[in-house]
């Protein structure tokens, strides 16, 4: 049976692919690398480079949010995978600070926010409900993400900063509650992976909220699903 939101009180969210477009910024700042590093790529095999990086299939994002590497040791990782498995260059530590120059200046100039989160933010305080994002980065890079995108009065509550771990650890999200001010059960997640954000934040206490914006074609029945940022008060019961 899925989760059945009562009396929520306030609402967390997840940033990256929630409130900003990261996945498509992730596109323009990987074909960016492939133009400078691997050129001779044909089509097919460009967009294969493109869904490698996101896909992370060496898991080395992950191994950061567990606190095991640190944000620039799971970049290089990702940089080195995809030029092994895509033929690039070797990158030594000149090349990659220059590839990570390049990526990084393209990823920053393609964040945009979405625009059912700018909808979503403006509901949530016209119902005078608390909020706040939680989010696997450094905190001062998400807030000035936010404040590129628009966003800079997101109040930015936990980040791996805060632990040195991120999400699912579910006293990650238990955090973010207690800085709010409102016991778990009490608190929404809301954010785009099912296991990290929605079942983690189910398995914390909270009430978890999958924000399946693609279309995964999944059938879930353990959390409640959204598609767009404007069904969350429905599903909260709000409206």
């Amino acid at each position: 049976m899925k989760q059945r939101p009562v009396a929520v009180a306030a609402v967390l969210l997840d940033i990256d692919d929630t409130l900003v477009d990261t996945r498509a910024a992730f596109g323009v700042a990987v074909r960016q690398a492939l133009d400078t590093w691997i050129p001779h790529l044909d089509p097919d095999r460009r967009e294969a480079a493109v869904l490698h990086w996101a896909h992370d299939p060496g898991g080395h994002f992950r191994a950061f949010t567990r606190g095991e590497v640190s944000f620039v040791a799971q970049r290089r990782a990702r940089a080195e995978d995809l030029h092994a498995r895509f033929e690039g260059p070797p990158l030594d530590d000149a090349g990659f600070a220059r590839w990570d120059a390049g990526y990084e200046a393209a990823f920053r100039g393609a964040w945009r926010a979405l625009p059912d989160g700018v909808e979503l933010l403006a509901d949530l305080r016209r119902r005078d409900v608390a909020f706040g994002a939680l989010t696997n980065m450094s905190a001062d890079y998400q807030r000035d993400k936010l404040a590129r995108v628009g966003l800079a009065d997101v109040p930015l509550l936990v980040s791996t900063d805060d632990l040195g771990r991120g999400k699912p650890d579910p006293e990650v999200f238990r955090l973010g509650c207690t800085r709010l001010g409102v016991p778990p059960e009490r608190v929404a997640y809301v954010g785009d992976e099912l296991e990290i954000d929605a079942r983690g934040a189910r398995d914390a206490g909270l009430v978890g909220v999958w924000l399946d914006r693609h279309g995964s074609g999944r059938q879930v029945d353990d959390v409640p699903v959204v598609r767009t940022l404007t069904e969350v008060p429905v599903v909260l019961g709000w409206s």
